[in-house]
């Protein structure tokens, strides 16, 4: 999937995909390295002509059924490539709309190679990155939302992306689009009616019918936009840093949130001389736990150079985890690291198996969000700890967003949140020209036109070149 080198031989001899539409194209559409099986896809007007010349059988391949098929070197029966399952996809009911012949051959680097050379040989060109979905949108059968939702889905590294991606492709970010655009033209189509006819049927279109239908379009364009930042945390993850005093348990704690060794922990402070980063799958964010080297004063250059680092990862973190084993501990550790962030505190009291008594954790209210008591060693508070997280992540999104894009499609690249902004920003320049009759009618509806103009380029509805180049350089070949 992700061979973008050989993409790259076309790319070097100037082609783009607006030039090369039209033509068959092959990639292999797997992964290199060994496998089992691997997919050799080709997709195009020659296609079968292409797939015979390699030794399909037409009439013995029927469509949409695997079939089993010696491939030979194109017109060359005497050389054998593969014993492979053939399936034909006749045009129009493909994903590309052309017709498509994918090959299953065994996998490895050679046969999947050989095969998709025959086919260069009988005359297809290698796929651009992301060609096979971009012929799909220019077919009709994806719009450029649900395009991108195919590359977010390969791309996904957690749980939340991958159900962002889901629920993208089944078109939720779509048909949101696609009503707000129908909301826009309405508006648009009041305008021209109350410029073109304000005689008729009882005199113009009332200016506050005209304003409610305005500031309900931008409520929901700002509904959408209020979702950037729970996007951007299923995309790359809360960043949670594990701050403290040396040897209080932090590395500890990360091995007991992750649930396997991944930090080298020890008696001795100061071990942990770098930041450790590790990316936890978690609802309904993804957890970037990072554990830093523990703060103090210290003459070891190699320790004071981890101690920076960490402090320029506390000013970065979306919440930053206290660790101590003692409440004071936990208020003396938060009054060194305030000055580094403004991020909120959950206090972690470490140890909790090592000692006997219940402290008292009322005095930390004023410094912490939450004070959980945990133990790297048995587990306990490993639950409430990262509820504490959660718990703390929903009150900093102020209730924009549910989390798990049910209720509100996320906007999940920053050429939607552009896409939406510019619309959102055309069609407050619209109300306010229209409520202070700054403007006439006619000048003040292009705003309303521009709004539009956004949201059909979002969807793909206006081909501009340059958007498909930026949206597909960024695909798999294959795909």
């Amino acid at each position: 999937m992700v061979d973008r080198e050989r993409a790259g031989q076309g790319q070097g001899h100037g082609l783009t995909h607006a030039t090369l539409r039209g033509d068959t194209i092959v990639a292999i559409a797997t992964a290199p390295g060994r496998s089992a099986v691997a997919i050799v896809r080709l997709s195009g007007p020659q296609a079968e002509a292409m797939a015979a010349r390699v030794g399909v059988s037409l009439r013995r391949c029927a469509p949409r059924v695997a079939t089993r098929t010696t491939l030979h070197a194109c017109d060359d029966p005497a050389t054998p490539l593969d014993d492979a399952l053939v399936t034909r996809f006749p045009a129009p009911h493909s994903y590309t709309g052309e017709t498509v012949i994918e090959f299953a051959t065994h996998g490895g680097s050679m046969v999947p190679a050989a095969v998709c050379g025959a086919l260069l040989h009988a005359g297809a060109r290698l796929a651009l990155p992301g060609e096979f979905t971009e012929r799909a949108v220019l077919a009709g059968k994806l719009d450029l939302l649900r395009a991108e939702a195919v590359a977010d889905l390969i791309d996904a590294r957690s749980t939340a992306s991958h159900r962002a991606a889901l629920t993208q492709l089944d078109g939720a970010l779509s048909r949101a689009l696609d009503a707000l655009r129908a909301a826009v033209i309405e508006l648009d189509a009041l305008l021209a009616y109350d410029i073109d006819f304000p005689e008729e049927d009882g005199g113009p279109v009332p200016r506050a019918r005209i304003s409610v239908a305005c500031d309900a379009i931008v409520e929901r364009l700002e509904a959408l936009l209020a979702t950037v930042p729970a996007a951007v945390l299923g995309r790359d993850g809360v960043t949670v840093v594990l701050a403290g005093a040396p040897n209080v348990g932090k590395s500890s704690l990360l091995n007991a949130l992750v649930g396997e060794l991944r930090v080298i922990v020890s008696e001795i402070p100061g071990t942990t001389r770098d930041a450790v980063e590790v990316l936890l799958d978690h609802e309904p964010w993804p957890l970037r736990l990072v554990d830093t080297a523990g703060l103090r004063e210290t003459q070891d250059p190699v320790e004071r150079l981890g101690i920076e680092v960490s402090a320029r990862y506390v000013a970065a973190a979306h919440v930053v985890v206290v660790c101590g084993e003692t409440p004071e501990a936990l208020r003396a550790a938060a009054a060194a690291l305030r000055a580094h962030t403004a991020a909120p505190f959950i206090g972690a009291l470490t140890k909790t198996d090592l000692v006997s008594i219940s402290y008292d954790i009322t005095p930390l209210a004023p410094d912490f969000a939450r004070v959980v008591a945990v133990s790297a060693r048995t587990g306990d508070g490993r639950s409430a700890l990262l509820a504490a997280i959660t718990a703390v992540m929903h009150a900093q999104l102020d209730g924009r967003t549910d989390g798990d894009g049910t209720q509100t499609p996320l906007l999940t690249r920053a050429r939607h949140q552009s896409a939406i902004t510019t619309a959102r920003d055309e069609l407050r320049a619209f109300r306010a020209a229209w409520s202070a009759g700054a403007l006439p009618a006619p000048v003040a509806a292009s705003h309303v036109r521009a709004a539009a103009h956004a949201l059909e380029e979002l969807v793909g509805a206006v081909d501009i070149e340059d958007v498909l180049t930026k949206v597909f350089a960024s695909f798999c070949v294959g795909k």
